[in-house]
């Protein structure tokens, strides 16, 4: 058990390493990598991404993770914070994610 949480956690901070890095190369985030808060809004007042960035995010997601979504709604929903592209991701390699 508690190697399987253990694996979970290194999973997910792997997935949030380079979620960070891809907002520092493909969005120019001005920021290191451990100043991203996973919790911060991607959108608007957080990092302050545009329609431009949501559409460069989304093939950033299908080209270094392999995520693929074409429900526009769920796509919403699910970039709100890079924890929530985290649970995206996950999702979509254990094959919950309906494209």
């Amino acid at each position: 058990m508690q190697a399987e949480m253990s694996a979970q956690i290194a999973t997910r901070e792997e997935i949030l390493a380079g979620l960070r890095q891809m907002l520092i190369d493909r969005m120019r985030l001005q920021r290191e990598p451990e100043e991203i808060d996973p919790d911060a809004p991607l959108f608007g007042a957080g990092f302050g991404l545009d329609s431009l960035d949501a559409v460069e995010l989304v093939v950033s997601l299908d080209t270094n993770f392999g995520v693929v979504i074409d429900d526009n709604g769920l796509l919403r929903q699910q970039m709100r914070t890079l924890n929530t592209l985290v649970d995206l991701v996950i999702a979509s390699r254990q094959g919950h994610v309906t494209r």
